[in-house]
């Protein structure tokens, strides 16, 4: 399976001169705890960086609460960006979150273009189901292991 069938195509963006206040009231509206921070670059939505509302609350909040009205997304994101391309096998990604100890990536097209975001809920959701569904299995086959033999 690919990352790019299973990310969410609705992605929450924000440009680095976006307020943080601004940023956070999007995530807000959207029940989203991230902001995929992007450029515009030859008419294509391009990761520079991500804001989670944990850099808004350790960092902003934190270190910068006196001029939380002009502390814009680029003075907080996170820059050391780390993406998934739409056609990468899930298990690759999972380990990479897992290696750089994060819950949610961008995904890119080859160009570099946004295309979803991945997310660590996302993976446990099919994961879930996944799993719902070999028990399923399992459940009829033992079933149909214990049927009375014909006389």
């Amino acid at each position: 399976m690919i990352v790019g069938e299973i990310c969410n195509r609705q992605v929450v963006v924000a440009r680095r001169t976006d307020t943080v206040p601004a940023a956070a009231r999007e995530m807000r509206d959207y029940n989203v705890g991230d902001v995929v921070v992007v450029d515009e670059i030859e008419e294509q939505r391009v990761p520079i960086g991500i804001l989670t509302d944990r850099d808004i609350v350790v960092v902003g909040v934190a270190e910068h609460a006196g001029r939380m009205d002009t502390l814009t997304v680029g003075d907080i994101m996170s820059t050391t960006l780390v993406t998934a391309r739409d056609d990468e096998n899930l298990f690759d990604v999972l380990k990479r979150m897992r290696a750089h100890g994060i819950r949610r990536l961008p995904v890119v097209n080859a160009d570099g273009g946004l295309e979803g975001i991945f997310t660590h809920d996302d993976a446990v959701d099919l994961l879930s189901e996944e799993l719902a569904d070999l028990s399923a299995l399992v459940s009829r086959e033992q079933k149909r292991g214990r049927k009375p033999a014909i006389s």
